[in-house]
């Protein structure tokens, strides 16, 4: 799926990464909201990657299942 130049804007600007960390350092995923209801997903360890743009439904599924341990083992 290709990006528009406003999403791609959007994903490079350095404002509106929300980092989720375990509070030890390093290994950490970062998400974004995106303008066009997209989530925008990234590792802390390699910012300058291309992320991975999810629908909105797959990222809700997503918090859902973490949030009720299916990726517990």
């Amino acid at each position: 799926m290709e990006l528009s130049n406003e999403i791609a804007e959007e994903i490079a600007n350095p404002t509106g990464w929300i980092t989720a960390s375990s509070g030890q350092g390093g290994d950490c995923l970062e998400a974004k909201h995106l303008s066009d209801g997209r989530v925008a997903l990234r590792d802390t360890e390699q910012p300058d990657t291309d992320p991975w743009v999810l629908r909105r439904v797959v990222w809700d599924k997503f918090v859902t299942g973490a949030k009720t341990g299916i990726f517990d083992f």
